[in-house]
């Protein structure tokens, strides 16, 4: 009997914290760009988001998608998800060349005879990652 309310509660608590928190995440996916040195990884928070290409010296070390889990997810918490990533590359900084919707799924409904398809959008934020040549 003890087991059963143990399990019982520990279930209650994962439902709660999973209601507090709701399903508001950021996937990303990363990749070096061939040719580009790895470098050690650098600070999450010195990571700068930028919108434009700077004119200080860098190479571009790759490129970094994010794919935030809902509308009601924060810019903040998309950035701080590309600036982990980004830092991971060895980045000063992150570019953002596009943040868009297109199609990231699909659902497929109704019987074998008869099915219908229906896309599932979701916003994509791409980002290049930089590391300044000179300080």
């Amino acid at each position: 009997m003890k087991r059963r309310i143990h399990w019982l509660s520990s279930l209650a608590a994962l439902a709660s914290l999973v209601a507090v928190t709701g399903c508001k995440t950021v996937s990303t996916s990363s990749h070096q760009y061939l040719g580009v040195q790895a470098l050690p990884p650098s600070d999450p928070a010195q990571v700068q988001i930028l919108r434009e290409m700077p004119t200080r010296p860098h190479v571009k070390l790759g490129e970094i998608e994010a794919q935030p889990s809902s509308r009601s997810v924060d810019n903040l918490q998309i950035e701080q998800a590309l600036q982990k990533a980004a830092a991971k590359l060895g980045a000063n900084a992150v570019v953002i060349v596009a943040d868009h919707s297109q199609v990231v799924g699909a659902t497929v409904t109704g019987p074998l005879w008869s099915q219908s398809v229906n896309t599932i959008s979701g916003r994509v934020i791409i980002g290049v990652v930089i590391h300044y040549t000179q300080p």
